[in-house]
Protein backbone atom coordinates (compact mmCIF):
# COMPACT_ATOMS: atom_id res chain seq x y z
CA UNK A 1 0.00 0.00 0.00
CA UNK A 2 1.39 3.68 -0.96
CA UNK A 3 2.17 6.28 1.68
CA UNK A 4 -0.69 8.39 0.21
CA UNK A 5 -3.26 5.09 0.50
CA UNK A 6 -2.15 5.10 3.99
CA UNK A 7 -2.68 8.45 4.87
CA UNK A 8 -6.30 8.82 2.91
CA UNK A 9 -7.61 6.18 5.45
CA UNK A 10 -7.91 7.75 8.26
CA UNK A 11 -9.73 10.97 7.08
CA UNK A 12 -12.22 8.95 5.27
CA UNK A 13 -13.09 6.65 7.60
CA UNK A 14 -13.88 9.52 10.12
CA UNK A 15 -15.88 11.25 7.41
CA UNK A 16 -17.93 7.86 6.86
CA UNK A 17 -18.30 7.58 11.08
CA UNK A 18 -19.66 11.19 11.58
CA UNK A 19 -22.17 10.69 8.43
CA UNK A 20 -23.54 7.57 9.98
CA UNK A 21 -23.59 9.25 13.37
CA UNK A 22 -25.69 12.23 11.96
CA UNK A 23 -28.10 10.03 10.15
CA UNK A 24 -28.51 7.76 12.94
CA UNK A 25 -29.29 10.84 15.05
CA UNK A 26 -31.80 12.47 12.42
CA UNK A 27 -33.69 8.74 12.29
CA UNK A 28 -33.81 8.46 16.00
CA UNK A 29 -35.91 11.54 15.98
CA UNK A 30 -37.99 11.22 13.17
CA UNK A 31 -38.88 7.84 14.77
CA UNK A 32 -39.80 10.02 17.87
CA UNK A 33 -43.11 11.56 16.48
CA UNK A 34 -40.76 15.26 16.70
CA UNK A 35 -42.58 18.23 15.21
CA UNK A 36 -42.49 18.44 11.48
CA UNK A 37 -40.57 21.27 11.55
CA UNK A 38 -38.18 19.82 13.58
CA UNK A 39 -37.50 16.86 11.46
CA UNK A 40 -37.11 19.12 8.39
CA UNK A 41 -34.56 21.02 10.45
CA UNK A 42 -32.76 17.89 11.62
CA UNK A 43 -33.45 16.63 7.81
CA UNK A 44 -31.30 19.68 6.42
CA UNK A 45 -28.45 19.78 8.74
CA UNK A 46 -27.47 16.13 8.25
CA UNK A 47 -27.69 16.53 4.24
CA UNK A 48 -26.03 19.88 4.82
CA UNK A 49 -22.79 18.76 7.47
CA UNK A 50 -22.52 15.52 4.82
CA UNK A 51 -21.99 18.07 2.11
CA UNK A 52 -19.59 19.77 3.78
CA UNK A 53 -17.55 16.66 5.48
CA UNK A 54 -17.75 15.18 2.01
CA UNK A 55 -16.50 18.71 0.33
CA UNK A 56 -13.48 18.99 2.86
CA UNK A 57 -12.61 15.45 2.38
CA UNK A 58 -12.07 15.87 -1.31
CA UNK A 59 -10.16 18.81 -1.00
CA UNK A 60 -7.77 16.80 2.24
CA UNK A 61 -7.15 14.03 -0.39
CA UNK A 62 -5.96 16.57 -3.21
CA UNK A 63 -3.80 17.92 -0.44
CA UNK A 64 -2.64 14.31 0.49
CA UNK A 65 -1.90 13.37 -3.00
CA UNK A 66 0.48 16.50 -3.64
CA UNK A 67 2.14 15.93 -0.87
CA UNK A 68 0.77 18.53 1.76
CA UNK A 69 1.09 15.75 4.84
CA UNK A 70 0.50 18.45 7.27
CA UNK A 71 -2.17 21.57 6.93
CA UNK A 72 -0.24 22.83 10.09
CA UNK A 73 3.61 23.37 8.60
CA UNK A 74 2.07 26.25 5.75
CA UNK A 75 0.83 28.79 9.01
Amino acid sequence: MTDHKKKIIAPVLIVIIVIIYYTGITIVLLNHNVPVPAGIIAILFTIIISIVFITVLIERIKEIKKGDYDDLGKY
